[in-house]
């Protein structure tokens, strides 16, 4: 292996930039060039990077990014010449550039361990400043490189497909070229057993991601989007989730796989042909019994399995060239059936192969009775069922007559007790348990034996189809199954009651977790239930149904619609149940858990609405009316939460201080733990500085803090810890506070609470701007802001704007700045979120006074002065008046005394509530006010007075003007 230092054009090993990601090396493939820098190898015409031998995951444009860096070595390369590079004739926003190249930085640990490979110089562009070799590398001696599967969310493929492969071939052929195919054909026929072959065949042609969406358990078209969000494992939380689906997806190589769409078919096809035009590199795989009929969509039709045309004469082995009858006589052989293999036989089973046209589905159940009835009975009743349904469903389409007459022979050759529990077993939409079958079904004419011994065979016989998930072993009817058996026999009330009862005694026993279940793919184990609640509560309140049942499930479906991120859908079960509370049930739990969830689904869908809050203070008062200390400290931390989002920070200190008092009557330190988080956030908000260090440094890291609770994605120990950062950097521990702001943005991540990792991330940027570090501070707000686009947090894009808006101030781009600001305060106010409008107010004075307008901004800073007298967020004070000071002095006629007099408030203010660094920034101007109208020998003892208990390694902007200024003196 020879290695050369080099400049060497990069781009020119590069191969196309859709090609996969990963290829596997042959061995008889000529020597490749590749590069290396630090530990890494990189393959330009692979597409891959490597560190001992295992390859990065890395995304296309990540890797085209890397490689345009590396292409011109040591050279500053403009975000404009990269962009152009990496996203050829196509214009993007330069959060997109930022963003990648945060994620190849994240990739290469740059920065750790001393490590340097791409430096940002601001206003310039990156550099790629490591040292770069070529290797050759023979190709007996390249290893192929090692790599985990993508993320893949399938079910199991047939172990065996039978008559498939052609089918399976061409249709992944079209697929892959094409992006969209819909597989349609009649039900029963193996669309989806194909399309899960397909998806297992070319999950490593997809580098992202293989996902399965199984849309056949939903009555409501408007759950389409919803299921699809949860299974990326996305909050389905907007009234319009569209935009922030297709945000996710825009970027993203993967197969998506809609299956069972015909009943919600105009939902389905609107949101395939969104996501085929907005996502070019996802490819859609639909099932259905018609095509979807929009752009894009190439359709298969799937026929039957071929059969021996009608008189033909054939043999034992002509018959195993069909695949109908291999289909047949393996299923038959593995239900324990045992066929001679005779020219007699072939007949028979070629005879029942057309009577069921090649279907998939009827041919299984078919085979599945043999070893009960033989060969021949089986095809004799086959006939008869057959033919009378056929003479009663003239009207019926020609696919339908086929899989109905099926159904209904199936049904015919069930035992009694097999026909009465798969009716029962039909209230379940989707997957149900064996425990809830048991509480569910049973009832005086069949016990619980019996009831074990029917699922039994009816598994056996394929009526009731076994699924694994998670620890635990689920059943469900499949869709056309399910259909017949209700329109045989429509619910029953005592039947449906019992469903209804049971999923709201499983809801209130699992209760206690939704808040915390912190990952995606734990949350789908129990997404499998939320079908069954939804039919529950559809019943409940429907016109045969039981409205009192139906107002307890949805007071205890509400933790995990809400843990779900599904507010529009629980905003509309809480208000369905309200309207169902009669007098006499007024003042119950049930009401005060339904009132609770509405207000909070109404405070983050609509903003601080007077409805939002009616709810929640009506659902307090319930539970103090009640006696219920525990609810009440969550109502509490609710309408904390409410206010301080409002602005109301006075109200919400007053609802924090009244938590503690109920956490300590109490006594467990859970509880205890989340009021000091509440009580300490609103401490560091009112500007009592030394009493909020105290009160968050204790609901970081003191007693039951491992077990501090949720409030629909708060979670309050991440809070605390995140407030505490800003208050270690206010009392001069700039390093620690750093330290604990990335600590508490990591942690956020893992737990996967969006709200909770964009409330960190936040914080963590006005450390970044406090410092004055631009850069760190523009990278964490373009992560803030496209996991806020991803998920629909229409506030949080506005604050993140409002961010960008302060930056550009900052940047001496007053005039962009100055304006997005003020649109983005427009759209907070209307929104009803009010928490950093102070701030942003700080922002815009700063840039109206570089655009000098002098006027604006006076009248400006008296408004934030006043609304800060009058909301409470007194932490700004010492700001505020500072800012007031520089006013006076940028009048025509500078305002010495009065500019004098607002920054020694501001100084004494700083000094009394314990702010260190607010002290610091106002000594500076002080000690230049002095040091030009009066003394610069009190100038200096000022500034250095200031200076004095910084922790040892802080450095700041303010920091370093204090020094230039100190030398100057």
């Amino acid at each position: 292996m020879q290695s050369r230092s080099c400049r060497i054009d990069v781009r020119s090993l590069c191969g196309p930039a859709n090609e996969q990601d990963f290829v596997m090396t042959e061995p008889a493939a000529p020597a490749a060039s590749t590069l290396s820098f630090g530990p890494f190898t990189v393959t330009p015409h692979e597409r891959l990077v490597m560190r001992g031998g295992v390859a990065l995951p890395m995304g296309a444009k990540s890797f085209d990014t890397l490689i345009a860096l590396m292409s011109r070595p040591n050279e500053v390369i403009s975000k404009w010449e990269l962009m152009a590079q990496v996203w050829p004739g196509m214009a993007v926003e330069e959060a997109n550039l930022r963003f990648h190249i945060a994620a190849l930085r994240k990739a290469l640990g740059d920065g750790k361990d001393g490590a340097r490979y791409i430096t940002t110089l601001s206003g310039r562009g990156y550099c790629f400043v490591a040292a770069i070799s070529q290797v050759e590398i023979p190709a007996e001696r390249r290893p192929a490189p090692r790599r985990e599967l993508p993320p893949v969310k399938l079910p199991n493929r047939l172990q065996r497909m039978v008559g498939r492969d052609d089918a399976i071939a061409a249709i992944s052929d079209r697929l892959t070229t094409s992006r969209f195919v819909t597989i349609a054909g009649p039900g029963g026929v193996g669309k989806t057993a194909v399309a899960v072959a397909i998806a297992h065949d070319l999950l490593e042609t997809f580098s992202d991601a293989a996902h399965f969406v199984d849309l056949a358990a939903l009555s409501d078209p408007d759950l389409v989007i919803t299921s699809i969000l949860l299974m990326l494992g996305l909050p389905a939380q907007a009234d319009d989730p569209l935009p922030a689906l297709l945000a996710h997806l825009q970027d993203k190589r993967m197969l998506l796989i809609l299956d069972n769409c015909e009943h919600v078919i105009s939902a389905a096809a609107s949101l395939a042909a969104e996501i085929f035009h907005a996502a070019p590199h996802v490819h859609i795989l639909a099932t259905s019994r018609e095509a979807l009929r929009v752009e894009g969509e190439q359709v298969y039709r799937l026929a039957p399995l071929a059969v021996p045309p009608d008189g033909t004469e054939l043999t034992a082995a002509t018959a195993q060239t069909y695949p109908a009858l291999q289909l047949f006589l393996e299923r038959a052989s593995a239900g324990g059936a045992q066929i001679a293999h005779d020219d007699a036989n072939a007949a028979i089973v070629a005879n029942i192969c057309r009577r069921l046209d090649g279907m998939a589905l009827a041919i299984e159940l078919a085979a599945g009775r043999v070893d009960a009835y033989g060969l021949e009975q089986t095809a004799t009743l086959l006939d008869e069922r057959l033919n009378l349904l056929w003479q009663g469903q003239r009207t019926a389409p020609p696919r339908q007559k086929t899989l109905q007459a099926t159904l209904d022979w199936s049904y015919g050759l069930l035992s009694d007790t097999e026909r009465l529990v798969l009716r029962r077993l039909a209230v379940f939409a989707g997957h149900f348990t064996i425990d809830a079958a048991l509480e569910v079904v049973p009832d005086e004419r069949v016990d619980r034996s019996r009831l074990f011994d029917a699922i039994d065979s009816l598994v056996a016989k394929s009526m009731v189809a076994p699924r694994p998930i998670g620890a635990m072993m689920r059943y469900r009817l499949l869709d056309t199954t399910r259909a017949y058996l209700l329109e045989i026999e429509p619910d029953e009330a005592a039947l449906a009651a019992r469903h209804a009862t049971y999923y709201r005694r499983w809801l209130e026993q699992a209760g206690a977790i939704w808040a915390t279940i912190p990952s995606a793919d734990e949350r789908a184990i129990h997404f499998s239930a939320l079908h069954n609640v939804r039919a529950a509560l559809d019943w409940c309140f429907g016109a045969s149904g039981d409205a009192g049942i139906g107002i307890a499930l949805a007071a205890s479906a509400s933790p995990m619609f809400l843990a779900m991120s599904l507010l529009i859908e629980c905003r509309r079960w809480s208000e369905r149940a309200l309207l169902a509370i009669d007098p006499s049930t007024r003042g119950s739990a049930e009401e005060m858990h339904v009132q609770a969830a509405l207000g909070l689904t109404l405070m983050f869908t609509r903003g601080g609405s007077e409805a939002a809050r009616g709810a929640l203070e009506r659902s307090l008062a319930i539970a103090e009316a009640r006696g219920d200390a525990p609810n009440q400290l969550q109502l509490l931390g609710r309408m904390h939460i409410f206010h301080e989002r409002m602005g109301r920070f006075d109200a919400a200190l007053g609802y924090a201080q009244q938590s503690l008092k109920v956490a300590e009557a109490l006594g467990d330190a859970a509880s205890i733990a989340l009021a000091r988080s509440l009580l300490g956030v609103s401490l560091h908000l009112a500007g009592e500085h030394r009493d909020a260090l105290t009160m968050l440094e204790a609901a970081w890291q003191g007693p039951g803090t491992e077990r501090i609770s949720t409030i629909h994605g708060f979670d309050h120990r991440n809070r605390a810890g995140i407030s505490l950062a800003r208050e270690l950097w206010l009392q001069g521990r700039s390093e620690d506070a750093q330290r604990l702001a990335r600590q508490t943005v990591d942690d956020a991540a893992q737990m996967d609470h969006p709200i909770t990792l964009c409330i960190a991330l936040i914080w963590l940027v006005s450390i970044d701007l406090w410092n004055g570090n631009l850069d760190s501070a523009e990278e964490n707000i373009d992560r803030f802001i496209a996991h806020a686009n991803s998920r629909s947090m229409g506030p949080y894009l506005a604050v993140g704007r409002g961010v960008k808006g302060e930056i550009a101030i900052r940047r001496g781009d007053a005039a962009v700045g100055v304006e997005t600001i003020t649109a983005c305060l427009r759209e907070l106010h209307d929104a009803g979120y009010e928490l950093l409008t102070t701030t942003f107010n700080i922002a815009q004075v700063h840039g109206l006074l570089a655009l000098g307008q002098i006027e604006r901004a006076a009248s400006l800073i008296d408004d934030a002065i006043g609304l800060v007298e009058q909301s409470g967020d007194h932490l700004y004070m010492p700001e505020l008046l500072r800012m007031k000071a520089k006013i006076l002095l940028s009048l025509p006629e500078p305002n010495t005394g009065d500019a004098e007099a607002c920054l020694m408030r501001s100084l004494k203010l700083s000094r009394d509530k314990g702010a260190k660094a607010w002290e610091l920034r106002v000594a500076i101007d002080l000690a230049q006010l002095l040091a030009e109208w009066r003394s610069r020998k009190d100038a200096r003892q000022l500034l250095q007075t200031a200076l004095e208990g910084f922790a040892d390694g802080s450095e700041t902007a303010d920091i370093r003007a204090a020094g230039v200024l100190l030398a100057t003196l």
